[in-house]
C-alpha cells in the first residue's frame, strides 16, 4: 500500500508566524502604517494652518512694483477685488491710467523707476502720506527685466548692468527704504525671484540677479524675525508675460547676435545661433499662461496667518525644476544641457 503524505506542518507555521511577525506589534507593517498616519495628519495640520486668514484685510495696504502688465498687474487687480487697499507703482503714466480703470477707488498708482534712489524716495513718501501710522501691511518687489535670451559670453557689460540694477539693487534700495514702515505694521515683505534663482541654467545676469535676490531674502528674513516681519519667496516657473513675449524676445536675441564680435560668432557658428533661435522659440511657445498660479502664491503670502518661507509656481518649477536642483550636479548638467547644439570650435 501506498502511504499518504502528511502535510508539512512547519511550511505552514512558517508563514503564519511571518505574517504574524510582519504585522504584530512592532512589526514592518505596523511602521509603515503608523508613517503614513503621521503623514496624513501632518499634511491636514498643514492644510489647516495655512487656510487661516489675517483679519481686518479691508484696513491694510499693500504696495506692489511692475504694475504696468505681468504678475504684478493681475496681483493689483487680485487683491482690489479682495478688498485690501492696494498702492501700484507702475513705470509709465499709461500703465498707471490702464490699471486704475479696471479696478476701483480703493486703488491708488503711483510712478516708480526702481534704478533711481530719487524715485524710491519720493514713492516712500508718497505711500507714508497714505498709510500713516498704520505703517504698510505689505510690499511686494515684482519689478524685473530679462536680458536677450542668449548664452553669457554675447551679452555685453552694459546688460549685466541694467539687469541687476533692477532685479537686485533695485529691489534693496525700495525694501530698505520701506523697511520702517513695514516694522510699524509688522508687515509682509514677497520678494519675486524665480526658479533660476534654484537652479542657474539659462541667462547669466538674469540668473545671477535672481540668485542675488534669494540670498537678500534669506539673509533679511533672519535679521527681521524678531520685529515681527515675515518675508516669503516666490519662485516662478516659464510663464507667457511681457518678459517671454515670443516675437519681442526673438528680435532682441537676434540683435544681440548682429552686435557679438566677429571672434566669438566663429567660436559658436550660423548653426548653432539658428538652432539656438528654435529652441528658444520652441521654449517661449511652452510658457504657461495661468498667470494665476503665481499671483495666488502672492496673495496666500500677503493674506495668510502662516505664510510660507518659499512658493514655487508653476508644475515645471514643482516638478522638474526643483527635483533637478537636488540631483547630483554632474546628472543635472547632463539632463538640462543634452540636447543643446555644439559650438562650431566645440572640442
Amino acid at each position: 500500500m501506498m502511504k499518504m503524505e502528511q502535510p508539512k506542518t512547519g511550511q505552514g507555521f512558517g508563514q503564519a508566524q511571518f505574517l504574524a511577525e510582519w504585522s504584530g506589534e512592532g512589526g514592518p507593517l505596523t511602521m509603515w502604517w503608523s508613517l503614513a498616519v503621521l503623514v496624513g495628519l501632518y499634511c491636514l495640520l498643514r492644510w489647516y494652518r495655512e487656510r487661516q486668514v489675517v483679519s481686518h484685510l479691508h484696513d491694510k495696504y499693500v504696495f506692489i512694483t511692475g504694475c504696468d502688465s505681468g504678475f504684478g498687474n493681475l496681483l493689483a487687480r487680485q487683491l482690489d477685488l479682495r478688498g485690501l487697499r492696494v498702492l501700484a507703482a507702475c513705470l509709465t503714466e499709461k500703465g498707471a491710467q490702464q490699471l486704475r480703470s479696471q479696478t476701483s477707488d480703493r486703488l491708488d498708482t503711483v510712478i516708480l523707476d526702481v534704478t533711481k534712489t530719487e524715485s524710491i524716495l519720493a514713492a516712500t513718501q508718497w505711500v507714508e502720506e497714505r498709510v500713516g501710522d498704520r505703517g504698510l501691511w505689505g510690499l511686494v518687489n515684482n519689478a524685473g527685466i530679462f536680458h536677450p535670451h542668449c548664452y553669457s559670453e554675447w551679452l555685453k557689460i552694459e546688460a549685466y548692468v541694467d539687469v541687476f540694477k533692477v532685479n537686485l539693487t533695485g529691489l534693496i534700495e525700495v525694501t530698505l527704504s520701506m523697511l520702517p514702515l513695514l516694522r510699524r505694521a509688522r508687515g509682509r515683505i514677497v520678494n519675486v525671484s524665480s526658479i533660476l534663482g534654484r537652479l542657474a541654467f539659462f541667462g547669466g545676469a538674469y540668473c545671477s540677479s535672481k540668485y542675488g535676490v534669494e540670498a537678500f531674502s534669506d539673509t533679511l528674513r533672519r535679521e527681521l524675525r524678531h520685529f515681527g516681519v515675515k518675508i516669503s519667496i516666490v519662485e516662478p516657473g516659464y510663464f507667457r508675460t511681457g518678459m517671454t513675449h515670443v516675437a519681442w524676445c526673438l528680435e532682441r536675441l537676434k540683435q544681440a547676435w548682429e552686435e557679438v564680435p566677429t571672434h566669438i560668432k566663429e567660436a559658436y557658428g550660423q548653426k548653432f545661433f539658428d538652432a539656438h533661435h528654435n529652441g528658444v522659440k520652441q521654449g517661449l511657445l511652452k510658457c504657461s499662461t495661468n498667470l494665476n498660479l503665481v499671483t495666488d502664491c502672492m496673495e496666500h503670502a500677503l493674506t495668510s496667518v502662516h505664510p510660507r518661507t518659499r512658493y514655487s509656481a508653476g508644475w515645471d518649477s514643482q516638478f522638474f525644476f526643483i527635483p533637478l536642483s537636488y540631483l547630483p550636479t554632474s546628472l543635472a548638467d547632463y539632463i538640462l544641457t543634452r540636447s543643446w547644439p555644439k559650438p562650431a570650435q566645440a572640442v
